[in-house]
């Protein structure tokens, strides 16, 4: 996703920053804890679409 387009995503509980992870196509926030995946390009943005990040994941801050 282009830098610019990162900048504007939030994510849609807590409005907080989100992380691009491209390996699986997913934008993580790490204070909700949740993987918001990308399909066909698109974020989807949606709490029931989304999956809990697991314990490790959580660990792997940038």
């Amino acid at each position: 996703m282009q830098k610019l387009l990162m900048g504007l995503l939030v994510c849609p509980i807590c409005k907080g920053k989100l992380s691009l992870k491209p390996s699986e196509k997913e934008l993580w926030c790490y204070a909700d804890g949740l993987a918001y995946p990308i399909l066909d390009d698109i974020p989807r943005l949606l709490e029931d679409e989304a999956r809990p990040l697991t314990l490790d994941e959580k660990l792997d801050r940038p």
